[in-house]
């Protein structure tokens, strides 16, 4: 089964893409839903987490503050090694877990990391999805609503575009609307169909 990294920057439109190859019924994992349920209340992963980090990493219900977390891991790389540490491992090989039993032709794993944790090696062709940081930039401050130290704190956390292009096999602009990014989709869509045999 072929297997396609989805990867890009933060605010690239790797969900409106992720979201138009399920759309094609193409299997895809996501390795931030899965790391999502990785820190659910109850997992021993956000009791570690906790542990490392301390109380005030979770909210009054016992879940993850992410407001917070996001905070302490983008202002001191050292404490975003640690998390990664903790997740990366866990995430990957549930990934691997999941794509083993695809019953598509090929699947998608959308990786946002994926250049910067060098996972190339999971999967056959990387798909990058570039946008201009400006447009990215604007996408974050209407999606999430973060103040601009931070969107700027996260956006310098990330490899490069070129870095990223560098790894790619294929490439999607997105500097247009859905309905562009969608028919490069699914132009893609059929050349790994193709690909896939």
């Amino acid at each position: 089964m072929l297997k396609i990294g989805l990867t890009g920057g933060i605010g690239s439109g790797k969900s409106t893409v992720a979201q138009r190859f399920t759309e094609l019924g193409v299997a895809v994992i996501d390795a931030d839903e899965i790391s999502r349920t990785l820190v659910e209340p109850g997992q021993p992963t956000l009791d570690r987490i906790a542990s490392e980090f301390g109380p005030d990493v979770l909210t009054h219900k016992g879940e993850l503050d992410r407001s917070r977390m996001r905070k302490i891991v983008f202002a001191d790389p050292q404490r975003r090694k640690v998390l990664e540490a903790l997740l990366h491992p866990l995430i990957r090989a549930e990934m691997q877990r999941r794509a083993k039993i695809i019953k598509t032709p090929y699947g998608v794993l959308c990786i946002p990391l994926l250049a910067e944790t060098r996972q190339t090696d999971m999967v056959d062709r990387v798909l990058v999805i570039d946008s201009p940081e400006k447009l990215q930039y604007q996408r974050i401050k209407q999606r999430d609503s973060l103040p601009d130290r931070e969107i700027k704190a996260i956006l310098a956390a990330q490899v490069t575009a070129e870095d990223r292009l560098e790894v790619a096999d294929d490439v999607i602009v997105n500097d247009g609307n859905v309905d562009d990014l969608n028919r490069q989709v699914d132009i893609l869509h059929k050349k790994y169909l193709r690909l896939a045999g």
